[in-house]
């Protein structure tokens, strides 16, 4: 699973990720690029301060799709999914677009 974390100066940035940890830290990442307080996100998004904090931290085993989804939606993410394997790293990526 590859999240995008946003467009800067027209290139894509992806972080391919296979835990929910790294999901979290990613969530967290972009949250503070955007200099967002948890606790604005966290009730944008329809979840407690504290869940959205255990997430980030990857101090839960579980975060739902519907939570996720919304965290993503109000910090401009998206998922992309690609087969196992086929994911390209990031200078694979820059050479695709000719950057």
């Amino acid at each position: 699973m590859s999240i995008l974390l946003g467009t800067l100066s027209f290139i894509d940035i992806y972080i391919n990720m296979t835990t929910l940890q790294e999901l979290g830290e990613a969530v967290a990442k972009r949250r503070k690029i955007l200099k967002q307080r948890q606790g604005v996100v966290a009730s944008q998004s329809g979840i407690t301060p504290e869940t959205l904090s255990r997430f980030e931290q990857g101090r839960t085993a579980e975060f739902g799709a519907r939570k996720l989804l919304a965290v993503l939606a109000v910090l401009g993410m998206e998922i992309q999914f690609a087969e196992k394997g086929t994911a390209g790293s990031l200078d694979e990526l820059r050479k695709e677009r000719g950057s």
